[in-house]
């Protein structure tokens, strides 16, 4: 089980107060169009976009299919490279490795490169029971620290803060968590970020312990590969003496051949690059690392589980594994971008946080049972993924698990659930919708009774339908059915 936010209120409660408010509509607008743009730009660049679309596909695919095999050959490539592999079923377990880990090296301090997976098992909050600080280094994820905020956007964390708005948390509080900002700070882009430089440097430079995730692991040579921009992720691989990363199980893939397909798409899908200014491998310990050369000198690998083989095991969902976190979705969605990444109550927002999140954490909360309905089905995300995730798809899918009950896989076990409460109407509608679906002629009557009395169509609709007529007309029902129509104009069929 996921552990962020499972207290926030069903995605709709909690959209409707986020588009109330002005500001955030208006940062967001503004970050996705400009991010989305540049990214139809730099895909536009590449005449096979669409044969590197259905590689990716193919090679997540085909790992995921025989992840057993490939992760049992990472760990022993990155066991033989002189690091230690650890795997966690779960939140709790990846917690209490990563507190033990840092415990032994005496330390009471660690910097972090961004690690969504990190969030999604809170090891922030369960470092600091236990006594340790943990400081995010990545400037986006540094502001969300600072303003005691919540990350809302997988590329792009603090996408709902504007620059007046970093530059006020700046002033009030670097100081409680280190070196203060500069006085006087404006809120130019490059005084902020020369403020945040000053303010990590110390960081660093005096770090023992750094704590990372990874984009991908190749599982024939076991090097874990970061993407960044900033070149924190290089300060924090390179400097501290112990580095832990914590990677989800689905990050491998099996050969460098197949990482050269990623380093084309997940650049140009996230920040619209032809390559990413920070690309930084790293196998085991290496030749000169140690004692008396560069790097640390004790590197483990925690493999995190937390949902991902239950969700391998369900043949629809399993498709959302794929995800390589570009973001690229969000910045289509209509749905986000007027709600925003904190309505959808997961450090995963946006379209694959509505069908990733559900299935991590199971649909028994009110919050994930309603993030399968956080879409419009447009189809937009699945047209810019660059992995083809069919997020629609899983979307209807899960929304029927919701709404039906049925067969799931549960820490490892097949289970049936309970449809969830509310649904009620739904289910008694499409009983009403296969009956009538099933018999022909009761289908005929009831197009030919509503084509005649479609003068008495109401304008809105009763009931629980009034809220989607609030802002929307109901289409006038046609003079006569299309099957009438065709009978007319082509004959009785045979």
């Amino acid at each position: 089980m996921t552990r962020t936010d499972l207290g926030m209120p069903a995605f709709p409660e909690a959209a409707r107060e986020a588009v109330r408010d002005g500001v955030l509509r208006a940062n967001l607008r503004h970050a996705t169009h400009t991010i989305r743009d540049k990214r139809a730009r730099a895909v536009a660049e590449l005449a096979d976009w669409d044969r590197l679309r259905a590689a990716g596909k193919a090679v997540k695919d085909h790992t995921l299919r025989h992840l057993d095999r490939y992760l049992l050959q990472l760990e022993a490539a990155v066991t033989a490279a002189g690091g230690t592999v650890h795997w966690a079923v779960d939140a709790d377990e990846a917690n209490r490795i990563v507190t033990q880990l840092v415990r032994a090296t005496g330390e009471r301090e660690v910097v972090k490169v961004k690690s969504m997976a990190t969030q999604e098992i809170g090891l922030n909050e369960a470092l600091e029971a236990a006594g340790i600080t943990a400081y995010e280094t990545d400037l986006a994820e540094l502001i969300v620290q600072l303003g005691h905020d919540r990350p809302s956007h997988i590329l792009v964390p603090a996408i709902h803060r504007n620059r007046a708005e970093i530059r006020d948390i700046f002033r009030a509080e670097m100081g409680r968590w280190g070196r203060p900002a500069p006085d006087p700070l404006g809120d130019d882009p490059r005084e902020l970020a020369e403020a945040a430089r000053l303010h990590l440097r110390e960081k660093f430079l005096r770090a023992k312990v750094a704590v990372s995730g990874a984009n991908f692991m190749v599982a024939e040579t076991g090097t874990m590969v970061v993407f960044e921009s900033e070149g924190n992720g290089r300060m924090c691989l390179t400097l501290p003496e112990t580095l832990i990363s914590v990677v989800g199980i689905e990050k491998v893939v099996p050969t460098f051949r197949d990482l050269e397909i990623f380093l084309q798409t997940l650049p140009r899908s996230s920040t619209a690059e032809r390559m990413n200014p920070y690309t930084t491998m790293w196998t085991g310990l290496g030749p000169s690392r140690g004692a008396d050369g560069d790097g640390p000198s004790a590197f483990h690998l925690v493999l995190l589980d937390n949902g991902r083989t239950d969700t391998l095991a369900d043949e629809t969902g399993r498709q959302a594994l794929r995800c390589i976190r570009c973001s690229a979705c969000l910045n289509v969605c209509p749905v986000y971008e007027r709600a925003g990444g904190h309505a959808y109550g997961s450090v995963y927002p946006g379209p694959i946080g509505a069908v990733l999140s559900p299935q991590l954490r199971g649909t028994g909360s009110e919050i994930d049972a309603s993030l399968p309905y956080a879409s419009t089905l447009c189809g937009a995300c699945y047209d810019v993924c660059p992995v083809a995730i069919d997020i629609p798809e899983i979307l209807v899918h899960l929304r029927e698990r919701v709404a039906q009950g049925g067969p799931v896989t549960r820490h490892g076990i097949r289970v049936r659930i309970r449809p969830a409460h509310g649904h009620a109407a739904e289910r008694a509608a499409m009983r009403a919708a296969r009956l009538l679906l099933d018999r022909p002629g009761a289908l005929r009557a009831g197009e030919r009774l509503l084509a005649r009395a479609r003068r008495l169509a109401p304008r809105r609709l009763p009931g629980p339908g009034a809220a989607w007529t609030d802002t929307r007309e109901l289409p006038s029902v046609p003079a006569e059915s299309f099957r009438d129509w065709w009978t007319r104009e082509r004959g009785t069929p045979q």
